[in-house]
């Protein structure tokens, strides 16, 4: 099969891209390594994702996508986004990486892609808001930029599928953690801070806050379990994640644990945006893809360490 991956030397994105070269498919992976975290951790996930035999295209979803890549793709998954809730990326940043690219690449896919099976638009829990403990069906809430332009691309994807031009469906991510996690997501900035023994800047209440942190590799099973069920889940929107939780103060403890040292941990103001509690709500994802997510909390954890100490010791 041949299989597109945007957002291809991300966290997720490069996971998923390496996973379908590894099991023989062609796959291009694109990204247009914004400057948004370290490129340096970027071109290392190039690297990984190309020895796998990912055909990489470095490109911008606004450009013109008809010149540089190929058309007639199976299955496309989209991860390319503007992440995160940061207080510094104004709201144009994430309309233009967020809406306005995700409609290019709809309008590049009308164009080339007359064979396309299946559209896989990759969501976020920070759609529900504040509280991301709901079905598939609840109101959407969000509370941040991130979570409403997600929304926002999710809906043009569907908006697509409803109107007949593509077949498509959204998955809902929850919490993901493990190797390649980005630099500013918590636990890889935990590691770093340990090992360094640096400050680690912990926002006020978040230890307590609840989280279905979600191992990268159970996502990664999620999307290869997409492959042929595309008359199932076509214009399906669904959580993917994991029904157990835990609080950000235990994802600490885990990593003193593992490393055997003490975070020095640096109490600063509540960041505006963040969610309180998550929890994955997966007896959809159950019944429409088979999923189950296997990794417990700790053997993830020690494999994001034990990534970072390959990687950056």
């Amino acid at each position: 099969m041949k299989i597109l991956v945007t957002g291809a030397a991300g966290f997720i994105g490069s996971h998923t891209a390496e996973y379908f070269a590894k099991q023989g498919h062609q796959v291009y992976g694109l990204d247009n390594f914004d400057a948004y975290y370290d490129l340096a951790l970027k071109k290392i996930n190039q690297k990984d994702i190309v020895d796998a035999g990912v055909h990489f295209v470095e490109l911008d979803l606004l450009d013109d996508l008809k010149a540089k890549l190929p058309g007639d793709f199976d299955y496309i998954f989209h991860y390319a986004a503007q992440p995160g809730i940061s207080a510094t990326t104004p709201l144009n940043e994430y309309v233009r990486n967020n809406i306005f690219a995700t409609q290019n690449l709809l309008e590049w896919v009308y164009a080339t892609c007359p064979n396309l099976k299946l559209f896989v638009n990759i969501a976020t829990s920070s759609i529900y808001g504040k509280f991301a403990t709901l079905p598939e069906t609840a109101v959407p809430e969000p509370i941040s930029f991130y979570g409403t332009t997600k929304l926002a691309a999710e809906q043009l994807v569907l908006g697509a599928h409803r109107s007949g031009k593509l077949t498509a469906c959204s998955l809902r991510l929850y919490s993901v953690y493990g190797p390649r996690e980005r630099p500013e997501k918590l636990y890889t900035k935990l590691i770093k801070s340990i090992f360094e023994q640096i400050e680690f800047p912990l926002f006020e209440g978040s230890e307590k806050h609840s989280r279905s942190f979600t191992y990268v590799g159970d996502i990664v099973d999620a999307m290869a379990s997409v492959i042929g069920k595309e008359d199932r889940i076509k214009g399906e929107i669904i959580n993917i994640g994991t029904d157990v939780t835990y609080t950000t103060g235990q994802g600490i403890e885990l990593i003193e644990q593992i490393i055997g040292l003490k975070a020095k941990l640096q109490t600063q103001p509540p960041r505006p945006g963040d969610q309180l509690r998550t929890t994955a709500l997966i007896d959809k994802a159950r019944k429409l893809l088979d999923y189950n997510p296997q990794t417990s909390f700790e053997e993830g954890l020690k494999a994001q360490v034990q990534w970072y100490e390959d990687k950056f010791l």
